[in-house]
């Protein structure tokens, strides 16, 4: 019996690997991370997207890497000692490495802590964003993930 509800509160619950761009907070759900790399030197692809910085060899499996930053409409990418590669497994697409300039931590939330009535679709930054979390005073934007790996040039 006890079982029956620990899954069901599972089933209400998110988690989040809350990540820098610039001065914000993003989370990235947990179920699309496979792995969080060390920046490595990435391989320039010719006539790609902007926003598209190349190609990664991890562990002989050769992963695209895009910067979010790029994506959005920030400015470019600048790397330091705690920028990392988040890699995302994505159903029907395999792996993706998405650039973001800290890994900050792991976060649960439940619905009631996501607001999704104050995204707006006013600017392109918030076509990536599915809602708000909220973490204690701290908030948070959901990232999501299908708008930001769509090939098309949202901007």
């Amino acid at each position: 019996m006890a079982e029956n509800k620990v899954e069901i509160i599972e089933k209400s619950t998110k988690q989040y690997i809350v990540v820098q761009i610039g001065s914000e907070k993003y989370g990235i759900d947990i179920g699309y991370v496979d792995n969080i790399v060390r920046m490595q030197k990435i391989t320039r692809v010719p006539k790609a997207q902007v926003y598209f910085k190349g190609i990664i060899n991890l562990r002989g499996e050769i992963v695209p890497v895009m910067s979010i930053r790029t994506k959005m409409g920030l400015d470019d990418d600048v790397f330091t000692n705690a920028s990392r590669i988040i890699i995302l497994k994505i159903e029907d697409r395999g792996a993706l490495g998405v650039i973001v300039d800290e890994v900050c931590e792991v976060v649960t939330l439940s619905e009631d802590e996501i607001d999704r009535s104050a995204v707006s679709a006013n600017n392109a930054k918030d076509n990536f964003i599915n809602g708000i979390g909220k973490n204690g005073d701290a908030l948070i934007s959901l990232f999501e993930i299908n708008a930001i790996i769509d090939e098309r040039e949202n901007a």
